[in-house]
């Protein structure tokens, strides 16, 4: 080959390559390495709290979620008290690939608080008139801070056998206080429902100590359901300032049952909580 040619090729080469490393360069300066660029959404896992479980608690807001492109999990929450629910939430957790956005109402916010912690996939945590405790704190004396709930008078208490021989405790709400307790703003016919399938949690669980608080290291959003007659609004405003959640939103007039009652409303701040953490 002539020796002016090969030259002039390495030279045209070389400023080819120049070029195209300069313009991967911009490129990955305009697009940082923490900004998804394929689409790709966070997995969205919903976690129920006492007298519910997953299907009757989240099913507008999962087909809302699902039409939204996320994809979704709502598992069954034992509630068997913390030092059960948490560590079976966190076997959960870890089996999704990829981000997550966790989300857990009433108890199941004391579920999710201890379950994400040292998780790094837990990209945000999203309270619905949920407890968020703090270490070394309990849900009832969460519940005790401010006035407002029935469900103290609203509780059937009945006893079960654990597998150690010794007996505990299984919550319910009687039946003619289930809808005032729980879900005020929904019709009887669907709360009657409710009542008769109702999933009792341990009384272990409002006095089991909260170990860890993953608010203190993952960002948190926060639903206050207005007219919320289980854990009292004020509460909830208190502990979404303390977890210096980076939004709130109020629903006026919903019940403790927010998500079934208002399941638009939900959607939208669990949304609101993945673009943030974008």
């Amino acid at each position: 080959m002539n020796k002016k040619v090969m030259r002039n090729g390495i030279v045209a080469a070389t400023a080819a390559s120049a070029l195209a490393a300069a313009l991967l360069a911009t490129t990955a300066e305009a697009t940082p390495a923490s900004t998804p660029t394929d689409g790709a959404k966070p997995t969205v896992v919903l976690v129920h709290g006492g007298f519910a479980d997953a299907s009757a608690s989240w099913n507008d807001v999962i087909r809302r979620l699902q039409k939204d492109g996320y994809p979704v999990v709502a598992p069954a929450n034992p509630l068997r008290g913390l030092p059960t629910d948490a560590p079976y939430l966190a076997s959960v957790l870890k089996s999704v690939k990829g981000p997550i956005i966790l989300a857990g109402h009433s108890y199941g916010g004391a579920v999710i608080t201890n379950a994400a912690a040292g998780n790094p996939n837990v990209k945000a945590l999203v309270y619905i008139a949920a407890f968020v405790p703090d270490k070394g704190e309990q849900v009832g004396g969460l519940l005790e801070k401010f006035p407002g709930s029935k469900i103290p008078d609203a509780i059937d208490p009945v006893p079960f056998p654990n597998p150690d021989g010794s007996t505990g405790t299984d919550l319910y709400l009687k039946a003619d206080k289930f809808r005032g307790a729980f879900a005020g703003d929904l019709p009887v016919s669907v709360t009657n429902v409710m009542q008769a399938a109702q999933r009792p949690f341990s009384a272990s669980s409002l006095t089991d100590v909260t170990k860890d608080a993953a608010w203190h290291d993952i960002p948190s959003w926060g639903l206050v359901a207005a007219s919320d007659n289980a854990i009292p609004p004020a509460l909830q405003h208190f502990e979404y300032k303390r977890a210096n959640a980076r939004g709130t939103a109020e629903v006026s007039g919903a019940s403790h049952s927010v998500m079934i009652s208002h399941p638009g409303a939900v959607t939208k701040i669990i949304e609101r909580a993945d673009r943030g953490t974008r």
